[in-house]
């Protein structure tokens, strides 16, 4: 593995990385503030799953085929940014449901949020760069494990520490909601604001030039 002062780095790093608000703690607030903590602890689940696939891809290399090939880039770039706009459209859409149910509402709403999270962070191409982009700043080549392992176990350690900080962003998010369940019109506009953050988070994302 690499040296100890590269890895004390390496976590240094990664968790002023992890703990700086992006599009992934953004997302998860979202699903908090539309369908409940558990669906936005479950949204937290899938996009941390989905997050090694950019792990192993990295590892296999096939990332630089993002570097390679800008179209395939900018094409993978725009279904997700147009899959996050649909979700938001769909949950500003979605007609509210009484106090009552708010607790199964919740849990049923759990699993859609963790496939859609899965494909959301697959279909992040900004997400294979960076980890493309990272991890060789800490590989050692010269060490006694396979590059390809090294990126392995680092990415898992990146990919828990960034999911780290979107269960720190739901748990706060759902304090608030919880403050709210109470009334019926706050629940309401809390689906809506979710669903005009991952509008927002789709057109962004479109809209970023790399």
């Amino acid at each position: 593995m690499p040296s100890t002062e590269l890895l004390i780095a390496f976590f240094a790093t990664t968790a002023i990385f992890a703990y700086i608000p992006g599009p992934a703690m953004l997302y998860a607030a979202a699903q908090t503030m539309a369908r409940g903590r558990w669906s936005g602890l479950t949204a937290a689940l899938g996009i941390h799953l989905g997050g090694y696939f950019h792990v192993f891809a990295a590892a296999a290399g096939l990332s630089v085929l993002f570097h390679a090939v800008p179209p395939l880039y900018m094409a993978v770039k725009l279904i997700g940014a147009l899959y996050l706009i649909w979700l938001g459209v769909s949950l500003l859409r979605k007609r509210g449901d009484g106090d009552r149910a708010m607790p199964a509402i919740e849990r049923k709403s759990a699993r859609p949020a963790f496939f859609e999270s899965i494909t959301v962070e697959v279909l992040n191409p900004k997400t294979a760069i960076f980890f493309m982009a990272f991890l060789p700043q800490f590989i050692d080549a010269s060490a006694g494990f396979p590059v390809w392992l090294q990126f392995v176990v680092l990415g898992t350690i990146v990919n828990l520490m960034f999911s780290s900080a979107d269960i720190v962003c739901v748990l706060l998010a759902g304090m608030v909601i919880a403050r709210l369940k109470r009334s019926s019109r706050a629940q309401r506009i809390m689906q809506r604001a979710g669903g005009a953050v991952l509008i927002g988070l789709g057109v962004h994302v479109a809209l970023q030039k790399s």
